[in-house]
C-alpha cells in the first residue's frame, strides 16, 4: 500500500510539473527569446530529474519490506546491507543520469554554454517542486500521525490503528528519497555547468584582449568538471561496496567510513586526472595550473566533509547538543522548542566559516573557475551521499512495517537502530545539500555576472539598484519559508481532524477490533502537497524574470547575493534544529530521562512535530530556491546583457 500511495502521488505531482515544463519550454523556444536548442536542453534536464526521482522511489518502496525481512532473518548487518543497496540505486541513478544527460546535451549542443544552461534550469525546476511537494506531503502526514496517535491517544509510532501511518510512510519516500535525489542531481549538474560557463567567459575575455587560445586544449579543459564527477562516481561505487560487504555491525561507523573512503578515492582520482591533463591546462595561458585546479577541487571535498561532520555533531545523540536538548525536555515542550532552535542557530557558525575559507582559497588557486570547481569537488561524491541519505527513509519505513505487521520486538529494535543512524545521515545529507547549494549558486552567480558584462564596478554597494536587490533577495527565503510552513500546517490541520474523526466514529478502532481508512489520509496529504507547492514554485520562477526586466541586471545580481546569504543561514538552521529535536525524541525513547510515555517524551514529541517541517520541508527547499533563481538568471543572461530596465 505504501508503494501504491507513493506512485499515485508522484504521478499526480508529475502531471502538474509536466504542465509547467511544457509551458516554460514553449516560452524558451520562441526565437526572439532563447531558441529551441535551450528549450530542448531544458526539457532534457527536467526529464532526467523526474526519472531519477521515480527510479529511486520505486526501489526504496520495495526495499522497505525487504529490510524488515532481513532484520528478522539476518540481523543487523543483513538489514543494513539491504537498506544500503536500496539507497545505492537512488544515489547512483542521480549521479549517473546527471552526468550522462549533461554529456549528451553538451555533445549535441557542441559545447554552446547558452544551450547547456537550459539543462540545469530543467533539473532545478523539477527539484523545487519535488522538494516542496514531497516535504509538505510527508510532514503534514507525520504531524497528524504523531500529535493524535502518540500524544493524544498514547499509541506507539507506526501503530496500524493510526490511519495516518500509511500516508506518513508514503511521505518518507516521496519527500526524502525522490525529493533529495532531484535536489542533489540539480546541484551536481549546476556545479559542472557553472564551471564550464565561467571558463568560457574567461576565454572570451582573453581572446578579446588579444591572447591566442589553443581551442583544442580548451575543449579538453572544459571536460575537467565532468572528469572529476566521473572520479566521484567510481569512488562512490567503491564506498558503497565497502559498506555492504566490509562494514562492521556498527551501522554508523560503516556508513561514515564508506563516505570518507569515497571522498579519499575521489581526491586520488582527481589528482591523477589533472596531472595527466597538465599540458592542456598550461596551453590555455589563463594563469591556471594543474595544481591550482586540483587544490580548488580538493578544498571543495574537504569543505563538504567538514559541513557534514558539523551537521552530525549538532544532530546526533552521540554528542552533547542533542543529549542536552533531551535533558531539557523534562521541563516541557516550550523549552524543547527553544533549545532546539538555539542548537540550529549555533550550528550555522562553523559551516559558514568553512565555506567562506573555501571560497577564498578556491579563488586564490584558480579564480572564479576555482570557486566553481570547489563546488564540483564537494558534489563529486553525490552518489555516496544520496545513498547514505536515502538509506534513512528505507530504515524508517522498515520499522513501520515491523510495527504494523506486529513482528517480534527484536525486529523493531534492529530497525530502530538503523533508523537512529538514518536520522543522523539524513542531517548530514541535508547539511551537505545546503553547503553544496551555496557553492553551486555562487558559481552560477559568478557566471551570470560575467555573462551580462557587469564585472568590476557593475555590482557596487554604492549602487541603489544593487542595494535594493540585496534587500529584496534577503527577504525572499523568509517569504518562501512562510508559505511552506503554512502549507504544512494546513495539511496537518486537516490530517489531525481526519484521524480524530476516525478514532471517534469507527467503533473498536482504538481497541484493535476494526481497521482504519488510510486512503482518506493519503488523499488529504496529496491535495495539500499539490496546492501548497504552487505558490513557492511560482515565486522562484517569476522573481528573477520580473527583477531582471523591471529593475535591471545589476538589481538581479543583488537579489541573487541577498537570497544566497540569508538562504544559506536559514537552510542550515532549520535543517539542524529539526534534526536535533527529532533525535532528542529518539534518545529519550531509548530509555533516557523516563523513556517512552514520560513527560520528557511527550515534550520531545511536540518538539519533533515542530522540527519535522523545519528539517524536511523548509530547510531542503531553500537551497533549491537560491539555485533555481541563479540558474534562471544565467539562462536569461543573453537577453539581459543589453536590456534597458523598465524602471
Amino acid at each position: 500500500m505504501v508503494q501504491q500511495g507513493a506512485k499515485a502521488f508522484l504521478w499526480r505531482e508529475y502531471r502538474y510539473i509536466t504542465v509547467f515544463v511544457i509551458v516554460i519550454g514553449v516560452l524558451i523556444a520562441i526565437p526572439l527569446t532563447l531558441g529551441p536548442g535551450t528549450a530542448l536542453a531544458f526539457i532534457a534536464g527536467a526529464l532526467a530529474s523526474l526519472l531519477a526521482g521515480f527510479i529511486g522511489m520505486s526501489i526504496a518502496t520495495r526495499a522497505n519490506c525487504r529490510t524488515t525481512h532481513a532484520a528478522q532473518t539476518s540481523g543487523l548487518k543483513g538489514a543494513l546491507g539491504v537498506a544500503v543497496s536500496g539507497g545505492a540505486v537512488m544515489g547512483l541513478s542521480v549521479a549517473g543520469l546527471a552526468l550522462l544527460g549533461l554529456c549528451i546535451v553538451y555533445w549535441l549542443a557542441e559545447g554552446e554554454v547558452r544551450i547547456v544552461n537550459g539543462y540545469a534550469m530543467g533539473a532545478s525546476l523539477v527539484a523545487l517542486f519535488a522538494r516542496c511537494g514531497g516535504g509538505i506531503y510527508t510532514k503534514g502526514a507525520d504531524m497528524g500521525a504523531d500529535l493524535v496517535g502518540k500524544v493524544e491517544a498514547g499509541i506507539p509510532e507506526d501503530d496500524p490503528r493510526n490511519p495516518a501511518v500509511i500516508a506518513d510512510n508514503v511521505g518518507d519516500n516521496v519527500g526524502d528519497v525522490a525529493g533529495l535525489g532531484a535536489d542533489l542531481l540539480e546541484s551536481f549538474v549546476e556545479s559542472m555547468i557553472a564551471s564550464v560557463a565561467i571558463l568560457s567567459t574567461l576565454v572570451v575575455a582573453a581572446t578579446a584582449g588579444g591572447l591566442k587560445v589553443d581551442f583544442a586544449a580548451l575543449e579538453t579543459v572544459k571536460m575537467i568538471p565532468m572528469l572529476i564527477a566521473s572520479a566521484g562516481i567510481v569512488g562512490s561505487i567503491l564506498g558503497i561496496f565497502y559498506v555492504k560487504y566490509v562494514g562492521s555491525n556498527n551501522p554508523q561507523k560503516a556508513l561514515m567510513t564508506g563516505t570518507y573512503l569515497s571522498a579519499f578515492l575521489t581526491i586520488a582520482g582527481t589528482f591523477f586526472l589533472l596531472y595527466w591533463l597538465q599540458p592542456q591546462i598550461a596551453a590555455l595561458r589563463l594563469e591556471l595550473t594543474w595544481l591550482g585546479v586540483f587544490g580548488a577541487s580538493l578544498v571543495g571535498v574537504i569543505a563538504g566533509l567538514v559541513v557534514g561532520y558539523v551537521s552530525e555533531y549538532y544532530t546526533s545523540s552521540k554528542y552533547r547538543p542533542v543529549r542536552r536538548l533531551a535533558e531539557n525536555s523534562q521541563s516541557g515542550p516550550a523549552i524543547t522548542v527553544t533549545e532546539g532552535m538555539a542548537v540550529g542557530m549555533q550550528s550555522t557558525a562553523v559551516p559558514v566559516i568553512v565555506l567562506a575559507i573555501a571560497i577564498i582559497v578556491g579563488y586564490h588557486l584558480a579564480g572564479f573557475f576555482g570557486v566553481a570547481l570547489a563546488a564540483v569537488g564537494m558534489l563529486a561524491t553525490t552518489g555516496m551521499v544520496v545513498t547514505v541519505d536515502s538509506y534513512g527513509p528505507i530504515a524508517d519505513n522498515a520499522g513501520g512495517i515491523a510495527e504494523m505487521a506486529e513482528l517480534d520486538p527484536s525486529v523493531r529494535k534492529i530497525t530502530d537502530n538503523l533508523d537512529a543512524v538514518g536520522n543522523t545521515t539524513a542531517a548530514i545529507g541535508k547539511g551537505f545539500a545546503i553547503g553544496s547549494a551555496a557553492f553551486a549558486a555562487l558559481g552560477l552567480l559568478s557566471a551570470y555576472i560575467a555573462s551580462v558584462g557587469i564585472l568590476g564596478d557593475g555590482v557596487s554597494l554604492t549602487s541603489a539598484r544593487v542595494l535594493a536587490g540585496l534587500l529584496l533577495g534577503g527577504m525572499l527565503p523568509f517569504l518562501f519559508s512562510s508559505w511552506l510552513f503554512r502549507a504544512v500546517g494546513n495539511a496537518a490541520y486537516k490530517m489531525i481532524a481526519e484521524v480524530r474523526r476516525q478514532f471517534r466514529e469507527i467503533p473498536g478502532l482504538l481497541e484493535g477490533k476494526a481497521k482504519p481508512d488510510p486512503a482518506v489520509c493519503v488523499d488529504i496529504s496529496t491535495k495539500g502537497a499539490i496546492q501548497g507547492m504552487m505558490l513557492p514554485g511560482l515565486m522562484a520562477l517569476i522573481v528573477p524574470v520580473l527583477i531582471g526586466f523591471v529593475l535591471g541586471k545589476e538589481a538581479l545580481a543583488g537579489v541573487l547575493v541577498g537570497s544566497l546569504v540569508t538562504g544559506l543561514m536559514l537552510g542550515i538552521q532549520t535543517a539542524n534544529s529539526g534534526g536535533a529535536m527529532d533525535n532528542a525524541k529518539k534518545y529519550i525513547e531509548e530509555g533516557h530521562f523516563g523513556g517512552k510515555g514520560s513527560d520528557a517524551h511527550k515534550a520531545a514529541v511536540v518538539g519533533d512535530t515542530v522540527g519535522d517541517p523545519l528539517k524536511d520541508t523548509v530547510g531542503p527547499s531553500i537551497n533549491i530556491l537560491i539555485k533555481l533563481m541563479a540558474v534562471i538568471s544565467l539562462v536569461m543572461a543573453p537577453l539581459l546583457k543589453d536590456w534597458i530596465p523598465l524602471l
